[in-house]
């Protein structure tokens, strides 16, 4: 496999956990008949926004850097602020 080749997968990869957060998002709602965001939306929002970070690096992407870098501080934010939130009680639906 050519460089080209490699860098190519590592973006695939990183928009397939980035459009998975949106997917694991729909599904969780669906299930609870209303909006939710899983804590693992956020997760995969790292995950996926850090692998295109890197490869819009590669890329030289002024544009693209920006967007997810910006994005990646949010989605860090987010779970600090999660982890601040005491837990609410799971109630029956």
């Amino acid at each position: 496999m050519n460089t080209n080749a490699v860098w190519i997968s590592v973006g695939v990869i990183g928009q397939l956990m980035f459009t998975g957060r949106f997917l694991l998002q729909w599904i969780q709602s669906e299930r609870s008949k209303k909006s939710v965001v899983p804590v693992a939306f956020w997760y995969l929002s790292i995950g996926g926004a850090a692998i295109l970070l890197t490869y819009a690096v590669h890329q030289r992407d002024p544009v693209f850097i920006l967007g997810q870098s910006t994005g990646l501080m949010i989605y860090v934010r987010n779970l600090q602020l999660l982890a601040k939130t005491p837990a609410q009680p799971v109630r029956p639906s």
